[in-house]
């Protein structure tokens, strides 16, 4: 008679147990838990599809960086190419020599256009490399501009003696008595190109036949106010202190070094600044602009203007459309993700619109 009490007792229990704990059994891995198999299978598809995606990133990884080694190789053998032709053509002598450098100098800035290109995809190393070997063909150039024109080097050294004579042939070249500011070119005796050089607290200008396709120097200036109303080839600024410097296009390649407290206002096809400090420049850039060992150095617009700049922007090459003046690589600062400390944008209401 106990039998039926112990199959009541257990029937009793069994109806006992709540739901609840019934449908968790089954969440838990019971034979017939449809819920809690229903979440296996979305766990895993969601996990095939991180890896697939996973699979396909890094498929697109190797083929990026595939299309750029491609790149940098036909970049490496174009710009050798390129640069051992303007080598040879520096090396000419003879009557075809002025010729040969106006070659030289032409494909001088298709090399730089070039490089421009192909600072996207190349590694900051290698830009540096070809930026150092353009600024070695252009001091070449310039050097051998100046040993075929002796006379222009010399001219200044007879002013005296001109002076004194009645016929003074060489008078565009003669000093402006009334403002020490119009210096004649030619008055920096520096190898590397016309200029100025060791003023203090003066205005100084070059006008567009001075300027053209030149290599302008301006070093040891300070509290100075330069303006180049014109379009040189190069532009290198040294040493300078607490100086304002307006420069029209130029076609190639602009260089600051040792500079502090300074505003530059330049467009060019490369800028790159080295040791300068607490320095504004308002620029125009087709490729780049590079800062290497600087701090304090705020970039803006291009914003200066003149008479005749657009015939000078003609004339240099130059794209008015294009300007990267805010696409700055720091070789000192590679952590990628976080700006650089050493430079920055100028904020907008502290940008110069008016000049003069």
């Amino acid at each position: 008679m106990e039998a039926p009490d112990s199959a009541a007792a257990a029937e009793c229990t069994a109806s006992a147990v709540p739901a609840e704990m019934l449908a968790a059994n089954g969440d838990m891995g019971g034979p017939r838990g449809g819920g809690g198999l229903g979440l296996v299978p979305e766990r895993l598809q969601k996990r095939e599809q991180e890896r697939l995606l996973e699979v396909e990133r890094r498929k697109q990884e190797r083929q990026s960086q595939t299309v750029k080694e491609e790149k940098s190789d036909f970049f490496a053998a174009a710009f050798a190419r390129e640069r051992e032709a303007v080598e040879q053509l520096l090396g000419c002598a003879g009557q075809e020599a002025p010729s040969r450098l106006d070659e030289a100098a032409s494909r001088l800035q298709a090399l730089q256009k070039l490089l421009n290109d192909a600072v996207f995809y190349l590694a900051p190393y290698d830009v540096r490399l070809g930026q150092e070997a353009l600024a070695r063909l252009q001091g070449a150039l310039a050097e051998r501009r100046q040993e075929l024109q002796p006379k222009k080097r010399f001219a200044f050294k007879s002013r005296r003696k001109e002076a004194a004579a009645p016929d003074p042939s060489p008078a565009a070249d003669a000093p402006q008595p009334p403002p020490p500011a119009a210096l004649p070119p030619g008055q920096l005796h520096v190898p590397s190109g016309f200029g100025f050089s060791n003023r203090e607290s003066q205005t100084l200008q070059m006008r567009a036949e001075e300027l053209h396709q030149r290599d302008i120097l301006l070093t040891g200036l300070t509290d100075c106010t330069v303006r180049l109303y014109g379009n040189p080839n190069t532009l290198r600024l040294t040493k300078a202190r607490g100086c304002t410097v307006l420069c029209g296009p130029v076609s190639t390649s602009v260089f600051l070094d040792d500079c502090v407290g300074c505003v530059l206002a330049v467009a060019c096809q490369q800028l790159r600044t080295h040791s300068t400090r607490d320095t504004r420049i308002f620029l125009q850039v087709t490729s780049r602009a590079i800062v290497e060992d600087c701090s304090g150095v705020q970039f803006a617009p291009y914003s200066w203007s003149y008479p005749g700049i657009d015939q000078d922007f003609e004339g240099s090459g130059l794209d008015r459309n294009k300007n990267n003046w805010k696409d700055v690589d720091d070789f000192n600062w590679l952590a990628r993700g976080v700006a650089s400390p050493n430079w920055s944008i100028l904020p907008e209401e502290e940008r110069i619109i008016q000049w003069d």
